[in-house]
């Protein structure tokens, strides 16, 4: 395991996969990474040399994603944003209630949950 921008990546996957583990980033943001590094989409992190980890790591950090903690942070203000300004949204997510429209009479059990 590789310990990089607060997550355990595996060390064993490709990189396009092992950077879907960090929070905030989808597969089509890891392949555009890959590219605009020059890495190839299969190699491993072993693979990797110091150098390119860097770079990958700096441009990851320099670029305008939000991403773990941060990307956190920003959910949740915008649900206290909701709730204090009184939205629709705001009332249904204080109630524990589904947010999107889904039905209620039968399936809000996991809307409750969490």
């Amino acid at each position: 395991m590789i310990y990089i921008l607060e997550t355990d990546l595996n060390e064993k996957k490709s990189i396009s996969f092992a950077l879907i583990k960090i929070f905030g980033l989808n597969r089509a943001k890891a392949v555009k990474i890959c590219k605009t590094l020059g890495l190839a989409q299969h190699l491993t992190f072993k693979d990797l040399k110091k150098d390119q980890l860097l770079k990958l790591i700096k441009f990851i950090e320099n670029s305008n994603i939000n991403i773990n903690i941060d990307l956190k942070k920003l959910q949740i203000s915008i649900s206290k944003k909701l709730i204090q300004i009184k939205a629709y949204r705001g009332i249904r997510k204080l109630r524990k209630l589904p947010v999107r429209g889904q039905r209620t009479h039968t399936n809000a059990k996991t809307a409750k949950r969490q």
